[in-house]
């Protein structure tokens, strides 16, 4: 079967106490050779955030269709992370202008809307370049979102630690408990809660 439009599909934001999950759907032709920077591409941690923003605007313009697409920390609470990271895995799928013939997911799981052949590759991000664009477009939005809530929440840091559990976050949130952003499924040790 050719597969000549081939989408990656990646998330960021599953592991932090707070703000959204942000997942990213990203359409290359299949042999799509990069050059120049986005030779660059690699697992959106492994890059600097200055090299993660210019990658973000080259993929913008180089790929056939992106989508991304957040869900609010809201709706995690309600369905559960895993279940909210599909949905938002999904709808940006679902965004994008016309369906790809392929799907390559980073992780080993993944609950498809649509009737379109994919396969899940543990580290995708790092093996798959398709899967790599998409982490770098959810990552560089998720990012982005994160450093806007910091202005209205200056007391926790989310410009520096993006809602992650570091200390100094749980620290902010043992002095100032928690703000209308934290997911309030994700229990805290620190706090005594199971």
């Amino acid at each position: 079967m050719d597969h000549s439009k081939v989408c990656g599909i990646d998330e960021a934001g599953r592991g932090p106490l707070a703000g959204p999950v942000v997942a990213a759907a990203v359409v290359f032709p299949r042999f799509f050779k990069p050059n120049g920077l986005l030779g660059k591409l690699n697992d959106s941690k492994r890059l600097t955030p200055k090299l993660r923003e210019s990658l973000a605007t080259a993929i913008e313009q180089s790929a056939m269709d992106f989508s991304i697409s957040v869900i609010d920390h809201l709706t995690i609470d309600r369905m559960n992370i895993f279940q909210a990271t599909m949905l938002a895995m999904n709808r940006a799928t679902e965004s994008l202008r016309t369906l790809p013939d392929f799907l390559m997911i980073d992780g080993n799981r993944f609950s498809p809307n649509l009737p379109i052949p994919y396969r899940t590759i543990v580290k995708g991000d790092a093996k798959v370049f398709s899967i790599a664009a998409a982490s770098v477009l959810a990552k560089t939005c998720r990012d982005r979102l994160m450093r806007e809530y910091a202005g209205n929440y200056p007391h926790y840091g989310f410009e520096k630690h993006y809602g992650y559990p570091t200390k100094a976050h749980v620290t902010a949130i043992l002095e100032h408990g928690r703000c209308p952003l934290h997911r309030k499924s994700f229990k805290l040790k620190e706090l005594g809660e199971k």
